[in-house]
């Protein structure tokens, strides 16, 4: 739970600062029923949570990664949410948080951000079709034709061919577009072979998640039992 190394925690149970039921600890190899005891170490009680999620509405200039040299990351800006929030990070795996998906530099809107593993494998199994809903603005009309051939299924180039779609036009340059897929700059190549280039591109859901609307750019938020539960019962 981000409290310390292996070696940190058996220092604070040497010195007698980590307590069962209010008994201290006294050798590392002691275990305990997590969903039983209470845990506190330095006076703070700990839960174990095995699992987080997070639902971000992704601003633009942030690269979808755990870490980077050079670059503003999705991790860092949980981080600040969270140090805002919390002041410290003890008691969350920020360690072992990662983004499930990914959207482009300058893409915004919806990203799942968890620890759980099996959840994200099966939210991105190609195999599991799982329809994600994006907000399309484009350098040019997007009429009915267009719609049509986007839902049909396009070659996107290098071998690959879209599987269909779903278009809902919006406007004379927006679109709801839903996939069921998730290829490299897949939306964007999408519109590029219908002859038109993505301006400004918005996931909306993922699966049964949707996009807070009172989320702003850059916010960050748990999700909510039900989301949790609705996620993992879709897959």
């Amino acid at each position: 739970m981000n409290i310390g190394s292996r070696s940190q925690v058996k220092e604070l149970i040497k010195k007698g600062l980590v307590l069962a039921d209010g008994e201290p600890v006294k050798r590392p190899e002691i275990q305990v029923d997590e969903r039983k005891v209470r845990i506190t170490c330095k006076g703070q009680e700990y839960g174990y949570c095995p699992y987080v999620y997070y639902m971000m509405n992704k601003p633009p200039g942030v690269i979808t990664a755990t870490s980077d040299e050079k670059e503003r990351t999705v991790l860092d800006l949980l981080r600040e949410h969270l140090q805002k929030e919390r002041e410290e990070l003890t008691g969350i795996p920020i360690n072992d948080i990662f983004p499930a998906g990914r959207l482009d530099k300058d893409t915004v809107g919806l990203l799942l951000l968890t620890n759980d593993g099996a959840l994200a494998h099966r939210l991105l199994s190609p195999k599991r079709h799982v329809p994600k809903k994006y907000f399309v603005r484009t350098n040019g009309p997007i009429t009915r034709e267009t719609a049509d051939f986007l839902e049909k299924g396009v070659d996107m180039g290098d071998g690959e061919t879209s599987l269909p779609a779903l278009c809902e036009l919006m406007g004379s340059h927006e679109c709801h577009l839903t996939i069921t897929e998730g290829k490299f700059h897949q939306v964007k190549r999408m519109f590029q072979a219908a002859g038109l280039t993505v301006i400004y591109l918005k996931r909306l859901s993922m699966g049964s998640l949707t996009l807070d609307g009172e989320l702003k750019e850059g916010q960050v938020r748990e999700l909510t039992q039900k989301e949790v539960a609705d996620l993992c019962s879709m897959t």
